[in-house]
């Protein structure tokens, strides 16, 4: 249809992004030409974020098919083998089914080691810049490619990348949801703020296990270890945010945590300062369709978001990351969007029996509501969450 250097631009360096880069390099296409792919990422930098740090065992399995779960080795990873829910100070304990295991880690560390794995792959070009803008064809309004400025001293010059394919991976703040997705564009719903810090050298109920404290009148507490000395505290807060909340935490939430925990979560309220980030919902809408556009389509968080507290949000993306290196090795040409369109549709309704679970779903549900009996929904939620999906719902029968 046209020349262009790049086959397909990947916009975002973080989890879906990176992973998706390396597979498509490693993976042998039905025409035998590799994939030339351009990733750009506005920072490569280790990102500090205080989500994206619990990969659930479904997840760790998908890693493991995509070649990269040594991306989890060298970081002081932790095994993770299921739960404990802790209410009234009395701990449930919830293993994953079967002995499986997940990982939990720090973020930026991981996301560096997915990054590596992505430069070192054939025929991924990686590319520190910061994309302002998609480039448009002004007769036919297809996405022929991104428009981007380098991360260089003195760079101001907004340089052109072009692709028969973009994918927009570019995180919960995407600059391009609406533009990708036009009249089926939906806004995310805040639906808290999960509220972090880091406690050196504490003791969980239960070892290697996240635990989920249920909090009187307020969202749950999760808690899991990031490192050998490192346990993650997120505490779910609803908004509007206190104007205290340091104060806020110490008279009402601390109180409801294991004794274990006091000390050191008032270590690092003095010391640390609280980081914050919204927890969100946003349903997937299908992509490929006339509502949307062409030559392009959004990936991750981009694109579809649950709460945190499920920790089903890096395992979901790198289910997608499998689904995709399947059907993409697959298409003959991708500038042919009715060819993608298939494909886009394909993988919308191969993901749903994961990404739509009816746990997944109650679980943000009992988010909200802290008075029912949370263990219950939580092992069905651990069941659906130490698998990856093995089935796909007809789509003549929506489900999710």
């Amino acid at each position: 249809m046209w020349s262009t250097p790049y086959d397909i631009i990947i916009v975002g360096a973080g989890v879906a992004g990176a992973a998706l880069a390396h597979a498509l390099s490693t993976s042998k296409r039905l025409n035998e030409k590799p994939f030339r792919i351009c990733l750009l990422e506005r920072s490569l930098a280790e990102p500090d974020r205080i989500v994206g740090e619990l990969l659930q065992p479904g997840g760790y399995g998908a890693l493991q098919k995509l070649g990269l779960e040594s991306c989890t080795d060298g970081i002081d990873a932790v095994p993770v083998r299921g739960y404990a829910v802790v209410l009234d100070g009395q701990p449930v304990h919830i293993p994953y089914p079967d002995a499986r295991e997940g990982r939990s880690f720090h973020h930026g560390r991981f996301i560096q080691a997915l990054r590596s794995k992505a430069k070192q792959a054939p025929g991924v070009e990686v590319i520190e810049a910061t994309v302002s803008e998609l480039i448009e064809c002004p007769v036919t309004g297809r996405i022929l490619g991104v428009r981007a400025t380098r991360k260089a001293e003195g760079a101001v010059e907004k340089e052109p990348f072009f692709a028969d394919l973009t994918i927009v991976a570019d995180g919960c703040f995407s600059n391009f949801r609406s533009s990708v997705m036009g009249q089926a564009a939906i806004k995310p719903a805040l639906k808290s703020h999960f509220v972090g810090l880091i406690l050196e050298d504490i003791q969980l109920p239960i070892d290697k296990h996240g635990t989920v404290v249920l909090v009187k009148g307020h969202g749950p507490v999760l808690l899991y270890q990031i490192g050998t000395h490192e346990t993650r505290i997120l505490l779910d807060v609803k908004a509007p945010l206190p104007n205290d909340l340091k104060q806020f935490i110490i008279d009402e939430i601390l109180p409801q945590l294991p004794s274990s925990v006091h000390l050191a979560l008032h270590r690092a309220l003095d010391k640390d300062r609280l980081r914050r980030m919204p927890n969100s919902f946003l349903p997937p809408a299908e992509q490929g369709g006339h509502h949307t556009k062409e030559g392009v389509f959004l990936l991750g968080d981009a694109w579809n978001m649950r709460h945190p507290l499920t920790g089903g949000g890096m395992m979901v993306a790198f289910n997608d990351v499998v689904i995709l290196r399947d059907l993409l090795t697959g298409v003959r040409d991708l500038s042919n969007w009715k060819e993608m369109a298939r494909v886009l549709h394909k993988w919308h309704w191969k993901r749903k029996a994961l990404a739509s679970t009816a746990a997944s779903n109650t679980l943000n549900a009992v988010v909200n509501v802290s008075t029912v009996p949370f263990h219950f929904f939580l092992e069905s939620f651990l069941t659906q969450f130490s698998s990856s999906a093995t089935s796909s719902p007809s789509p003549s029968t929506p489900s999710g």
